[in-house]
């Protein structure tokens, strides 16, 4: 008979909530009225648009007006960045210093790099072992033209929480400008934009239950950003275009519940996580990857010597486990992980990785079952590869 399917990958994208799926519904089919519209059909959309908004805001203690809609995180990331930029060239600093890291989404790295073909200078900060950036290094990377310090709430490949806190304070006591991508923290861990000091945060719906093709940009007052699109004026004309009223009625939806079940799911997600994390790395020749203590309640990530990721992931999808070697959003690349390379895994280490993000619907008994396929894979793989001395059982590459 066969097994049914594990979803292991969350940090890819979640399954709509029904909570999200039922606040969205009326939007198809019944209250579908342009919130732009003057008759009472349309400003009950824009009144509903206004109840998510404040939804979303009470859920990381910003104040509504701070809170706009995009499409997704990678556009509010590009909004942050690159609207930074352009907002401080308004005040007179046309080139300015940007501070990020060398493990950023590339939603990030991508911007940024544009941006220094704009003549702007990047400063990538190396990160420790675990995945870790040092607030210290953050603030001796700070030159006198810095404008923008981005750096991620927490990775998407390995899981690792960044110091936020201790970087915002750092950020605004020089009065600089601190963005956080919080794609894969919003729903997982707390996010609270006052306590962590940031004036610029990213969040994508799909993420935590919420549908694909909504996002968040966080704007502290009083900063406003150029507008991203120009156009009929909407989102307080800073993104021009009719709102997804559905999208954001069924993003607010599932990060409220996310937010109201967060204590209770991490603690429960965390201790299947610490299962796999104790079983797989009991493995011989293989890693944990990202850091042990700060890291999301749902997300183990491993790599294999002498095992190919793509190879690995391929076998663990015809047994019936759906898992990832990376960020989905560079799945199809053959470079090796930007981020597992950063953490100082060479490459030939590096295409071996593994990640396993767990969600709602994983069990005990999903756990469990993966203990017994990922062992019976990598042995598998290990025994027909040509970099596998199969009487050592040792890579050919260690000397």
């Amino acid at each position: 008979m066969k097994q049914s399917m594990i979803y292991a990958d969350h940090a890819s994208t979640t399954a709509l909530s029904p909570r999200a799926l039922e606040a969205m519904l009326p939007y198809f089919t019944q209250g579908y009225g342009n919130p732009s519209s003057l008759y009472a059909f349309g400003q009950q959309a824009k009144s509903d648009l206004e109840g998510a908004r404040a939804g979303v805001a009470r859920c990381l203690n910003a104040k509504p007006e701070e809170i706009y809609f995009t499409s997704g995180g990678t556009e509010a990331d590009n909004w942050a960045l690159r609207g930074a930029a352009e907002w401080m060239a308004l005040k007179g600093r046309k080139t300015g210093h940007i501070i990020t890291t060398a493990i950023e989404h590339h939603a990030i790295l991508h911007t940024a790099q544009y941006l220094e073909k704009q003549g702007y200078a990047v400063t990538y900060l190396p990160v420790d072992g675990e995945g870790r950036v040092d607030p210290g290094a953050v603030e001796a990377a700070i030159r006198a033209d810095t404008i923008l310090i981005s750096v991620m709430a927490a990775n998407n490949e390995i899981g690792t929480i960044q110091p936020i806190r201790e970087i915002g304070a750092i950020a605004r006591a020089r009065n600089i400008l601190f963005h956080t991508d919080a794609v894969q923290a919003a729903g997982h861990i707390p996010v609270d934009v006052e306590a962590w000091n940031v004036d610029l945060l990213s969040l994508s719906g799909h993420k935590f239950g919420g549908p694909k093709g909504v996002g968040v940009l966080y704007m502290r007052k009083p900063l406003r950003l150029p507008p991203l699109i120009h156009g009929g004026g909407q989102e307080k004309g800073r993104r021009s275009g009719t709102e997804n009223v559905p999208g954001a009625v069924g993003l607010a939806a599932a990060l409220t519940e996310a937010v109201e079940r967060l204590p209770a799911e991490a603690a429960r997600l965390a201790g299947l996580r610490d299962k796999l994390l104790e079983g797989l790395s009991a493995l011989p020749y293989t890693r944990v990857t990202g850091s042990r203590r700060e890291r999301l309640p749902g997300t183990a990530s491993f790599v294999f010597e002498g095992v190919e990721g793509e190879a690995l992931l391929l076998h663990l999808d015809a047994r019936g486990i759906c898992a990832s070697s990376g960020s989905a959003c560079s799945s199809a690349s053959l470079d090796p992980s930007h981020v597992l390379l950063a953490i100082g895994l060479p490459h030939a280490i590096a295409h071996g990785s593994l990640r396993l993000s767990l969600g709602p619907d994983n069990t005990e008994e999903d756990v469990a079952r993966i203990l017994e396929e990922v062992p019976a894979v990598v042995e598998y793989l290990r025994n027909m590869s040509p970099v596998w001395d199969r009487e050592t059982q040792k890579p050919t590459w260690i000397v």
